[in-house]
């Protein structure tokens, strides 16, 4: 009988791509079906068809740092969720059911555990989201990316975020080439880089010899920002504004240095590239997760740690300029990272989905 995964969670990438590279491994190593769960607002509605899974929809809303009226909608919304979650159960009849955090986790994992699915819990972050505190203890096993969060789950084994082999597979930065900063706020871009970068760019040019600046704005803020560096009396041949960066492994690899948020898929994409960072963590991500994964790349002195409330023009140039004119300190962060890195995470999950199933197939 082949292996049926139903898949439930997503909202954000940070969710939705790690999710997507464990159904890629199920249906490629286990000749899985694999079926998601998720809502009409996250970035599975793209990213979930684009690859050839099918997306069922329910009904669910945010509890967490929210109007008291959503919050109330969101809780009456609840057992909806759970219900057509329970009719998607027996539509499907899932063998495991994995919840990746994020809106629809919360009804998919639930309804699981009430009608006794083997369940697995991904986590991505240092501190889980809501969803995934609400059924850790109830999970039949949990994978999770960071050593941190293994308390908050049943039968938990630490197994690291996938992360694409293109970013394993880069090359180490030549010790003799021009200095790269890569400046990385996400697919939206982060508006803290876009407003401070610009106001440092030339004193920043100026401290680090023949360096250059590539700078991910995001499509919304992308016009303003390059308005801001053309202002800056930086010199326009040694930085570049794109509002979004395509084959982003290749442009981890030019880069020596990477200033960037801390969500689950860029930290895990930096360990696995073996890159140097400054993470500023955004301050309004759900249960400070971001500060938190960010603390773990910093305490193993991978990354350089700067809370967004502490993060002036001033912090940043000087955190930047030491940086990147030190070569044998960044050598030494990349070195870090890379061990941070975890080469079998989607094996390791697939084999874990898999094992769940043995007693159901």
């Amino acid at each position: 009988m082949a292996l049926r995964v139903l898949i439930a969670g997503g909202g954000t990438g940070g969710h939705v791509i790690p999710a997507l590279a464990i159904a890629d491994e199920l249906r490629t190593h286990y000749q899985a079906e694999v079926r998601f769960v998720g809502t009409a607002r996250g970035f599975e509605t793209k990213l979930v068809p684009q690859a050839g899974y099918k997306l069922e929809l329910i009904q669910v809303g945010q509890l967490k740092s929210v109007s008291l009226r959503t919050r109330v909608r969101t809780i009456l919304d609840l057992p909806l969720g759970v219900r057509r979650s329970l009719q998607i159960l027996d539509e499907f009849k899932p063998h495991v059911v994995v919840g990746v955090g994020g809106y629809a986790s919360g009804p998919g994992m639930i309804a699981a555990i009430l009608k006794r699915i083997p369940t697995l819990a991904f986590e991505p972050n240092a501190a889980p989201g809501l969803a995934n505190r609400l059924v850790g203890k109830r999970v039949s096993a949990a994978a999770v990316s960071f050593p941190p969060a293994t308390k908050y789950f049943r039968n938990a084994q630490v197994t690291g975020i996938p992360a694409r082999k293109e970013f394993f597979a880069l090359s180490p930065r030549p010790v003799d080439t021009k200095p790269n900063l890569l400046v990385f706020g996400g697919s939206q871009g982060a508006r803290i880089f876009n407003t401070t970068m610009p106001k440092i760019a030339a004193t920043l040019l100026a401290a680090v010899p023949e360096l250059t600046i590539l700078h991910q704005a995001g499509e919304r803020q992308a016009e303003a920002t390059l308005t801001a560096y053309q202002a800056s009396q930086a010199d326009p041949a040694c930085w570049q504004v794109q509002p979004f960066l395509e084959d982003m492994p290749k442009r981890f690899e030019a880069a020596d240095l990477v200033l960037a948020r801390s969500g689950a898929s860029t930290v895990a994409e930096l360990a696995a590239a073996g890159k140097p960072a400054v993470l500023v963590p955004f301050p309004q991500a759900t249960d400070d997760h971001q500060r938190k994964n960010a603390e773990v790349m910093a305490k193993e002195n991978a990354a350089v740690l700067i809370l967004e409330s502490n993060l002036s023009d001033e912090v940043l140039l000087e955190t930047l300029t030491n940086l990147l004119t030190n070569k044998l300190n960044l050598t030494e962060m990349a070195k870090q990272a890379k061990n941070l890195a975890r080469h079998n995470a989607v094996a390791d999950i697939a084999a874990m989905v898999a094992n769940l199933a043995k007693g159901v197939t």
